[in-house]
């Protein structure tokens, strides 16, 4: 995936099924028509700066969804003149699709409540949108504090981001970003089950499969403020993602989720029938239940194969005939 600035040169795009409504011509996005989403958890100690970041920057729909804050949070939060929702559940992911129920506008920002994004790049996420993009990625790494992201969340970030890009085949640079823009209409045709931090996951995963389209603009990340605490837990969450990117290339890249298990099962078998050919070889003995179980790990291998290669074909006459109906509903709306 090109990034913005090389993508903002062309008046037209093609999305392998016909052409998408990308272009130069930008129409004008109101902020009275822009929702900033702000999810929280014990945010008391910075929450007020930014909400007031954003009044200052003409941002004054401010709708904060608290996971049940034991601190100040809401009540900080209402006295700075925000919406105050109390999500039912428990997750980022879970107060995010919650939220989208009671926004009536068009168009989202969504960014972190703990200070380390900047309100004054709102309308650089916003444009995009102007100009026909469904969502907006903000890239933290563009300019980022030195002291921003401790060396582990750094190279983890990065592992990440690598890993989205080889299984699911777009390099959107900063996938676990929490600053993001999208139209409503967009959020609604994916399908989101998350319900804690894989939700930025979870959101890349589901555009590259439905097609929506996406650009990165560069953003600056700051610290966390020091009496502000984080709620993520770096090897825990990490690993979490990582397992969510993988599990979620089972409807959106079947071929590398039942192709790797394949490959893993063809070479267990390969290396127990050598070990069994070794051992009848150098001692004629002969191992029969180990040979058997080789012969049905290759055979399951091969099996997962030919049905990742199956699945990918479906997937793929699938999203080219979701595209066509989209495109000839967009042309139905336009006339």
């Amino acid at each position: 995936m090109e990034d913005d600035a090389v993508r903002a040169g062309s008046s037209i795009l093609s999305d392998g099924a016909g052409t998408v409504a990308v272009t130069e011509d930008a129409r004008e996005i109101s902020s009275d028509d822009v929702c900033v989403l702000i999810p929280t958890l014990d945010e008391a100690a910075t929450i007020a700066d930014v909400i007031e970041g954003f009044y200052e920057h003409g941002y004054t729909n401010v709708v904060i969804v608290d996971g049940d804050s034991s601190d100040e949070t809401r009540e900080i939060a209402r006295d700075h003149g925000a919406e105050v929702l109390v999500q039912s559940g428990s997750g980022k992911g879970q107060a995010v699709r919650e939220a989208l129920e009671y926004i009536t506008v068009p168009y989202v920002l969504m960014v972190d409540g703990d200070g380390t994004y900047d309100p004054a790049d709102a309308d650089k996420m916003i444009e995009p949108l102007s100009r026909g993009y469904e969502h907006v990625i903000g890239n933290r790494f563009a300019d980022m504090d030195d002291d921003a992201m401790r060396a582990l969340n750094g190279f983890g970030n990065r592992m990440i981001n690598r890993a989205f890009g080889f299984v699911h085949g777009a390099n959107y640079e900063d996938i676990l970003s929490g600053y993001r823009a999208f139209t409503v209409d967009s959020f609604e045709r994916l399908s989101l089950d998350s319900d804690g931090f894989t939700i930025e996951t979870e959101l890349a995963v589901e555009c590259v499969k439905h097609g929506v389209e996406t650009t990165v603009v560069p953003i600056s990340y700051s610290a966390r403020p020091d009496e502000s605490e984080t709620n993520l837990h770096p090897v825990k969450d990490g690993g979490t993602i990582l397992l969510a990117l993988y599990s979620l290339a089972k409807t959106n890249n079947p071929l590398f989720y039942f192709g790797s298990l394949g490959v893993t099962g063809i070479l267990s078998g390969g290396l127990i029938a050598t070990y069994v050919l070794w051992e009848w070889i150098q001692y004629q003995q002969g191992h029969e239940i180990m040979a058997l179980a080789s012969a049905a790990a290759v055979l399951l291998g091969v099996q997962l194969l030919m049905f990742g290669v199956l699945s990918d074909m479906l997937v793929t006459l699938h999203r080219e005939q979701r595209r066509r109906l989209e495109r000839i509903a967009r042309d139905s709306r336009d006339e």
